[in-house]
Formats: structure tokens, C-alpha cells, sequence
């Protein structure tokens, strides 16, 4: 039993020191890699420039411009109106107000479609192969809606609503693939 006792300070002394070689090799490995929130930091200078290069632009002018004007004043009240639905992907109830908006000037391209969700006017855009799936659909139809995001320009009369899932009497005519954006 004296064995034992006179062996416990030195397995406790050998663990303190196994212990401390452990955490200090830890410690070094953390400071040797680059921080990610400095990456961040970095990447959000990066784009603020970038940002700041774009606004000073003929282009970036104009979108400033149209931002205060009535017209995209409109468009950004719009989007406050489904801010939530979207930030949530719920489902929003709409009324197809036209499956054949052209913009002016513009023979060919993507194909529109505008709804109105409480009293106000969207669009949707879909290349051709998309919108085959949408092709069943008339004006006063109603359908509901889901979308992850919305997008400004100054080019369009209203807010241009990502269709990712479009419904129609419990039957989904539309949702968007994600799986081969390989999780962009």
C-alpha cells in the first residue's frame, strides 16, 4: 500500500505535464491559422469598394437616382409589405395579373409573370423551359407563392420576386432546383 502512495505525486505530476503539452499545442495551432472574422472584415472592405466604385458609375448614378424617386421609393415600400414571407419562405397568396408582360423595347428574353399580393403589383421572372411548367396559368387565377429573395432595378416598373415555389389549388406548377446551384 506505501507503494502506491509514494507513486500518486509522480503520475500526477506526469499527467500535469502530458496535460500542458496538450493545451499548449492547442494554443499554437489556433494562432498559426488565419482568422476567419479577419477574412470577413476584409472581404466586407473589399465589397464596400467595390460598391463605392459602382455608385460613383454612370449606372450607379442612375439606380441612386431612380432609388429616390417615387417610382423606387414604390418598388422598396412594396418589398417592406412581404419582407416577412420571404424572410420566413411562407406562403403568399396571389392573383396573376398578367402571364404576358413584355418590357418595352425587348423582343425576346425571359418571360414574366406579374401577380398582385395584398393590392400590390410583383414580377417574376422565368428563362423559357421554366415557364413552360407556368403555361397553364390565366389572368385572375390564384396561386400561392414562396420566395427566398427579391431584387431591385431600376429598369422595372415593380419588385421582382424570385418564383421558387409556385402552387395552384393544392398542386405545386413550379419549384426551383437547388440542388444543382451545389448550395449557392
Amino acid at each position: 500500500m506505501k507503494r502506491i502512495h509514494k507513486n500518486i505525486p509522480v503520475m500526477l505530476l506526469l499527467l500535469t505535464v502530458v496535460s500542458g503539452l496538450v493545451f499548449t499545442n492547442c494554443e499554437v495551432k489556433k494562432e498559426t491559422k488565419p482568422s476567419s472574422k479577419q477574412l470577413s472584415i476584409t472581404d466586407a472592405k473589399a465589397n464596400q469598394d467595390k460598391r463605392k466604385k459602382w455608385e460613383a458609375s454612370p449606372d450607379g448614378i442612375k439606380y441612386k437616382e431612380w432609388e429616390a424617386s417615387p417610382a423606387g421609393k414604390k418598388v422598396h415600400a412594396s418589398h417592406d409589405k412581404i419582407r416577412k414571407y420571404i424572410k420566413d419562405f411562407s406562403d403568399m397568396e396571389a392573383v396573376v395579373t398578367s402571364v404576358t408582360f413584355q418590357r418595352a423595347n425587348v423582343k425576346s428574353g425571359p418571360k414574366w409573370l406579374i401577380v398582385k399580393i395584398n393590392d400590390e403589383d410583383y414580377m417574376m421572372q422565368f428563362n423559357l423551359k421554366d415557364f413552360e411548367q407556368l403555361k397553364s396559368l390565366k389572368v385572375n387565377d390564384k396561386i400561392i407563392i414562396r420566395s427566398r429573395s427579391v431584387g431591385y432595378s431600376n429598369n422595372h416598373p415593380y419588385l421582382i420576386i424570385s418564383g421558387d415555389y409556385i402552387a395552384q389549388n393544392n398542386k405545386i406548377l413550379f419549384k426551383r432546383d437547388f440542388s444543382k446551384n451545389k448550395g449557392c
